[in-house]
């Protein structure tokens, strides 16, 4: 098996396919159960071929995120470029994103309860998660001072991201509120200002929440 993938002398076509095992390794076993030799065998190619390509399993898990998140940032540029309205289109970014990975069980599995420390380790750790805030902060209106102020804006949103997807809300409304009037506020405010908030939110009290 080993052989066709030389032959073949297309390294992305090589890495797509280990990506591709590793996606169903991860649904069928679970991310943290997935180790190189299951992934191998998923894939269709020998421990020796998945090695020439990854070097370790962290770093495998580093492509597969980063080839996952870029594919979901370009569909939602795509489904988001008529909305006008920056804090709009940040709310259904943030929300979208969610959804997205929610339905996608590749996806998904590395937020299953025994499985998200791993997500919250790359979350922390790696930019290439970040991408999924970075990628598109570029197209909305930013307010930020500067570069650095930008990316730890991104980075603040990828933990929002991260956040509703290890702990859900109580419902799908619940967590639209708290994104447009909680995240997006605080996201699109000029650096040294109070964010805006609606006048809802005023008395402590959000439309839609249950006192405890």
């Amino acid at each position: 098996m080993a052989a066709s993938w030389v032959r073949e002398g297309k390294a992305e076509l090589a890495v797509q396919k280990i990506l591709d095992g590793a996606a169903r390794a991860f649904v069928d076993l679970g991310v943290s159960q997935a180790g190189m030799n299951e992934i191998a065998r998923y894939a269709g190619c020998s421990r020796g071929t998945l090695y020439r390509y990854f070097g370790s399993r962290h770093e495998l898990h580093l492509a597969f995120v980063s080839d996952r998140a870029m594919r979901l940032v370009a569909e939602l540029q795509v489904e988001l470029q008529s909305i006008e309205d920056p804090s709009e289109q940040l709310t259904a970014y943030i929300l979208g994103a969610i959804r997205k990975v929610r339905e996608n069980p590749s996806m998904s599995a590395w937020f299953e309860p025994a499985e998200s420390g791993i997500a919250a380790r790359m979350s922390r750790g790696s930019e290439v998660i970040a991408s999924l805030a970075g990628a598109f902060e570029s197209n909305i209106e930013s307010q930020a001072a500067s570069l650095a102020a930008s990316g730890m804006r991104a980075r603040w949103v990828v933990r929002v991201i991260v956040s509703l997807l290890t702990m859900p809300g109580e419902s799908e409304e619940e967590e639209r509120l708290a994104v447009e009037h909680f995240v997006v506020p605080l996201f699109m405010t000029r650096p040294g200002r109070e964010p805006a908030f609606p006048g809802a939110l005023r008395g402590n009290r959000l439309p839609g929440f249950r006192s405890r």
